[in-house]
């Protein structure tokens, strides 16, 4: 199955504007790692980006997920791309 990165920004403020869909991202993200679509992802160090890896049948299907998580529909994440990635090791 293939493989996809995807690197985002993130809102000026974020860890007071996270607060209120902070649970309901983090619970969405456990049941996408439990399915196994998404392997990892996390922040900069900064707080300036974030920066994940899913495992999924189609591009599409990640852009899915980004689009549906509450940081991106509140705009806590503010753009996204997404990339197929080719593990070599």
């Amino acid at each position: 199955m293939p493989k996809y990165i995807m690197l985002g920004s993130y809102c000026d403020d974020v860890l007071e504007k996270r607060a209120p869909y902070r649970q309901a991202h983090l619970d969405g993200l456990a049941k996408q790692k439990e399915s196994g679509v998404l392997i990892t992802i996390g922040p900069t160090k900064d707080l300036t980006q974030c920066f994940g890896i899913y495992e999924a049948d189609t591009e599409s299907t990640v852009r899915e997920l980004v689009e549906s998580d509450p940081y991106w529909q509140n705009g806590i994440w503010t753009e996204y791309e997404v990339k197929e990635w080719i593990q070599a090791i």
